[in-house]
């Protein structure tokens, strides 16, 4: 039960000063952070390359306050893309967004979000690549699947995500599983209500499954991003019944958790992507993923005593 109160936590800034100023934190979020800048993370994306893997990047930093800051946002992706063409890693490493970071909740922050995310996926197409729309808390969905829908216009490679832990998501994967989408799939990471979100983990996995049964039955790219052995296996077996070759779905980890296994479905010839994060306002990301799972918050503790 501690998930919830760490992400309530996540949202805390006397939490965040405090957890930024313990003496376990570097080592902790060194483990799940590639980075704080573009230099550091292109050699990760390089050696992942060189593994046969895929990457997804995020710039860290979705609880902007202006309006300059979401500008800032979309030219720190803008920065990230360009490193990309110059190397030739366009095709190698997508771009995940969450449009908190591009201004989503400030005053017009709809047309905001769009208008600063927009060049970025053009410039992501560009150069061989795309973009995937990241899920937030359940309050910004309508905006975030309306962006998607205009982005798709002129860009239909872009991708969006689901979270099987909302009872609404059954019925947006039927609606998005069509010919063209790029849909990835997830348990959910943000603090739900009950009147929402499912709060139990069986019934959360059980979800998942039925999700990733529909989108494997559809006519899009599932994308399915989970680091469960069982929901792995599960994933294989319906894309062998649906009839769906490896390279028509893919799985995607994050950086930091299950790194051998991350190899593993690679050498199977399983699409393998890396969900890579950097940059320098890691907090939120860093609780979330305390949060997923105890033994991340163990390693935590441990960090905190060792180094205390």
């Amino acid at each position: 039960m501690l998930g919830p109160v760490i992400l309530a936590a996540s949202r805390s800034d006397r939490m965040r000063r405090f957890v930024s100023a313990a003496p376990g934190t570097k080592q902790v979020v060194d483990r799940f952070i590639a980075g704080e800048t573009v230099d550091q993370v292109i050699p990760i994306v390089k050696d992942a390359a060189a593994k046969g893997l895929e990457v997804t990047l995020d710039v860290v930093g979705e609880d902007i306050t202006t309006v300059e800051q979401s500008y800032a946002a979309r030219d720190a992706y803008l920065e990230l893309i360009e490193r990309l063409k110059e190397l030739g890693l366009g095709e190698r490493a997508e771009m995940s967004v969450k449009l908190s970071m591009f201004g989503q909740a400030l005053e017009g922050g709809h047309e905001l979000a769009l208008a600063n995310v927009r060049p970025v996926v053009e410039a992501a197409a560009a150069i061989g690549t795309t973009v995937t729309l990241d899920a937030e808390d359940h309050t910004t969905l309508d905006s975030m699947f309306a962006i998607h829908e205009e982005l798709r216009k002129d860009f239909p490679q872009t991708g969006c995500v689901i979270q099987a832990y909302l009872f609404r998501t059954e019925d947006d994967a039927r609606r998005l599983a069509a010919a063209g989408s790029r849909v990835r799939i997830v348990k959910g990471a943000y603090k739900e209500p009950a009147s929402v979100a499912f709060q139990d983990k069986a019934e959360i996995d059980k979800a998942f499954v039925r999700i990733v049964k529909i989108l494997m039955a559809g006519e899009g790219y599932p994308m399915i991003g989970s680091h469960d052995p069982r929901l792995i296996a599960i994933t294989q077996e319906l894309a062998r019944q649906a009839g769906r070759k490896p390279d028509e779905y893919e799985f995607q980890m994050l950086y930091g958790i299950r790194g051998d296994e991350h190899v593993r479905l690679a050498a199977e010839g399983h699409r393998m992507r890396v969900y890579t994060a950097y940059g320098t306002d890691w907090y939120g990301y860093f609780m979330r993923r305390l949060a997923e799972k105890p033994a991340n918050l163990l390693f935590f503790l441990r960090s905190m005593i060792t180094k205390g």
